[in-house]
Formats: C-alpha cells, sequence, structure tokens
C-alpha cells in the first residue's frame, strides 16, 4: 500500500512541475521590452493548406533589441507570414520589404506595461488552480484507498505530503510569476 501512495505521490509532483513548466511557456510569449523570437512561437502559417509552425517556414534572428527579423525558405510565403503574424494577437505590424519581414517593437508604455502584469498575474493564478486541482484528485486516490484499507495515519501523513509539495509548487509559480513582472517593469 505505501508503494501504491508513494507512486501517486510522485505523480502529484511531475503533474505539478508539468503545470510550472506550462506557466514559463506562457510567460515567455509575453512581451517585455526586448525582442524575443519566443514571441512568435504560437503562430502558424498556413503553408499550402496545411497549419505550420512559423519557424518551420522562416529563419527568425534579432538583429537588435527592438527588432525581430524574419526571412521566409520560400519568397512566396512573405504574404502568408505577414498575415498570420496580423491575424494573431501579439500587437505588432509586420513591415514586409519583398525579402524579409521586420517586427519593430515599440517601447511599452506604463500603461501597457500594468496590461501585461495582469496577464502575467492571470496566468499564474491559472497555474495555481491547476495545482489545486492535482492537489485535490491526488487526495481523492487517496482517501479511496483508505476505503481498501489503508490506515488512518498513513493517509494524513500523505495529505501532508501532497499538501507540502502543493506549497513548495504555489511559492515556484509566485516567484516565475515575480520574475516575469520584474522583466516587464524595467525600462
Amino acid at each position: 500500500m505505501t508503494e501504491a501512495v508513494d507512486q501517486i505521490i510522485r505523480q502529484t509532483g511531475e503533474l505539478m512541475r508539468k503545470t510550472i513548466t506550462h506557466l514559463e511557456v506562457e510567460l515567455s510569449r509575453v512581451r517585455a521590452g526586448k525582442a524575443n523570437p519566443q514571441i512568435l512561437d504560437g503562430i502558424t502559417v498556413d503553408y499550402y493548406g496545411s497549419p505550420t509552425p512559423l519557424a518551420q517556414v522562416a529563419n527568425i534572428t534579432t538583429p537588435d533589441a527592438r527588432t525581430l527579423s524574419l526571412q521566409p525558405w520560400e519568397k512566396n510565403m512573405l504574404g502568408a507570414i505577414e498575415k498570420a503574424i496580423m491575424a494573431s494577437n501579439v500587437g505588432i505590424t509586420p513591415s514586409n520589404d519583398g525579402n524579409y519581414i521586420r517586427l519593430f517593437l515599440p517601447p511599452l508604455t506604463e500603461e501597457r506595461r500594468k496590461e501585461l502584469v495582469k496577464r502575467v498575474n492571470n496566468e499564474g493564478e491559472q497555474a495555481k488552480v491547476s495545482i489545486r486541482n492535482v492537489r485535490r484528485e491526488s487526495i481523492e486516490q487517496i482517501k479511496k484507498m483508505q476505503k481498501d484499507g489503508l490506515s488512518e495515519d498513513a493517509v494524513k501523513d500523505a495529505e501532508t505530503r501532497i499538501q507540502t509539495l502543493t506549497d513548495k509548487e504555489i511559492i515556484a509559480v509566485d516567484g516565475v510569476c515575480k520574475e516575469k513582472e520584474k522583466e516587464i517593469m524595467t525600462i
């Protein structure tokens, strides 16, 4: 029985860490004032009828701190890439010169910074909810095991271990959000 409890706790930790990894990926897409190719990660381009990630149809570089440059592998993809960027919610208007598409990132205003911080905090809150859901499901599994003969002390011990894991991961979420908030608010 204790092996099964340890397995549940291990799975709980893994799921909670996956939540934090997902949060980090989502936050990497939030523009923080400097050019970062990851803000284009969620964009797909219509490549001969099939949606293809932008990074697979163009070379993305950062020539300076405020510019992203995209060079398509095929010139006839310029229009499709431009259309995909316009349709996405990155909030940057592409500039097409016939060979490259350039994205000029304007400096963030104080108002825009505050909006981005709200978005970061919202993502953090969603991650916390996800972690709490993992905790709830794990505790339910442990309680089912109690009905199958697991002792009450073992259940209490397992619940304490799961709560400790939850607390640790929620502190990690707060740390990730604070770091991104600091990055956004730095001028």
